[in-house]
């Protein structure tokens, strides 16, 4: 069964060095291998981020991959110390850098080709009820 094994999210590139840059010196992210063709990073638990060479990049602006974290605003300080930017797009939440989407809290970035990257940490149960 699939539910087994480890899910890797794959992203477009049209740029494999400003990838590098990008997922590696601004993100943290430990380059496991490179071809001409792509940039695979680890994550934790074992994922992967697959970054692959594209021509012509993502022309989609929904929500391509999500890091699931258990403390957001220290996530979001983070990646701002880094020069990354993140956005609710408006969806409400308790401060201005955090969206409530009712079962979890998140926040949004966008790399140099367009992939919307979200942050989430889920609720507990009870929390998400209330």
């Amino acid at each position: 069964m699939l539910s087994s094994f480890p899910l890797d999210v794959s992203l477009l590139a049209t740029d494999l060095n400003i990838a590098k840059d990008f997922y590696s010196d601004r993100l943290g992210l430990p380059i496991i291998m490179e071809t001409a063709d792509g940039v695979t990073f680890g994550c934790g638990g074992g994922s992967r981020l697959v970054v692959t060479k594209s021509t012509t990049g993502t022309a989609d602006t929904q929500t391509q991959a999500l890091w699931r974290v258990s403390d957001l605003a220290k996530e979001i300080i983070d990646l701002r110390s880094r020069g990354v930017q993140t956005d609710t797009y408006g969806v409400p939440g308790p401060t201005e850098d955090v969206a409530d989407v009712g079962f979890a809290l998140t926040t949004w970035f966008v790399d140099p080709f367009n992939n919307s990257i979200g942050l989430i940490q889920l609720k507990t149960i009870e929390t998400a009820q209330t």
